[in-house]
């Protein structure tokens, strides 16, 4: 996954919130960590998007994202196209992700924020979310220079005119949160990769929109008929349980200066 983009409109009825668009590594990561978040914007007016690092436009795996997208609200995903870590086949011709030239990541991703202009922009976390998958940690690195890139006129000026978005966060888990997801993950022998509590600037509970979440996870239908996948683990969970999972999203502001703690959504 790359990222999720939020824009220009009232959440909550806390304050106003401007395009939103979250940036993630493959698809299914955008309605594992931020689906709620994505549903609870768009339902209040705001423009969102989801910009994928991995898989090619015409695989069976866009098809999927874009059904997921539609069930958060978020529209016609933009996919950047290059091959996912472990999946050479995933975008035939293509380089890895992570073997790309960055600068040219860097730069792709700087003109979809340009032409978008988001305000607040949602990424992996530093440890490439619990299971630090390598392409969601070259996502988290890619991101943060895009973030900066994006709002700088003498970079990538072919790029369009430069936009600085407001708020760039991260999703991830508090160690506090990791509950029945910890022994879930580490079943089928992955990482359990969380942070400390403090780290947490915005804790959103997200059960309202969960239709639309558990209906994107559900879009990715390739990975839930597998056994290890999150998505395949969560299908087979009691709703009680799997809501306990999924019900609540956790993000970590990296914007400049001492971003503010205890928020119950995301602002700029």
């Amino acid at each position: 996954m790359l990222g999720v983009v939020f824009s220009g409109a009232r959440a909550s009825g806390r304050s106003t919130v401007s395009p939103q668009p979250r940036l993630q590594a493959h698809p299914d990561d955008e309605a594992l960590v931020a689906g709620g978040v994505l549903a609870q914007h768009a339902a209040s007016g705001a423009r969102t998007a989801v910009i994928t690092a991995t898989w090619a436009p015409d695989s069976h795996r866009a098809a999927e994202l874009a059904d997921a997208t539609a069930a958060l609200g978020a529209g016609q995903p933009r996919l950047l196209g290059y091959a996912d870590h472990r999946i050479p086949h995933s975008a035939p011709g293509q380089p890895r992700l992570c073997d790309a030239p960055l600068d040219q990541v860097v730069g792709r991703l700087v003109e979809h924020l340009r032409e978008f202009q988001p305000e607040i922009v949602v990424t992996h976390d530093g440890y490439g979310q619990l299971t630090g998958h390598p392409d969601h940690r070259h996502t988290h690195r890619v991101t943060a220079l895009a973030f900066t890139a994006s709002g700088l006129e003498h970079l990538y000026p072919e790029a369009g005119e430069p936009w600085q978005p407001k708020a760039l966060y991260t999703a991830t888990h508090p160690h506090s949160a990791v509950g029945d997801l910890g022994p879930l993950l580490a079943g089928v022998n992955k990482s359990v990769l969380s942070v400390p509590d403090e780290m947490i600037n915005a804790t959103v509970d997200v059960r309202p929109w969960l239709d639309q979440k558990w209906a994107a996870i559900l879009a990715h239908r390739s990975e839930v008929a597998k056994q290890r996948a999150l998505p395949a683990l969560l299908s087979r969970l009691p709703v009680e349980t799997r809501t306990r999972i999924i019900g609540t999203e956790y993000f970590t502001a990296l914007q400049a200066g001492e971003p503010a703690r205890g928020l119950t959504q995301l602002t700029a």
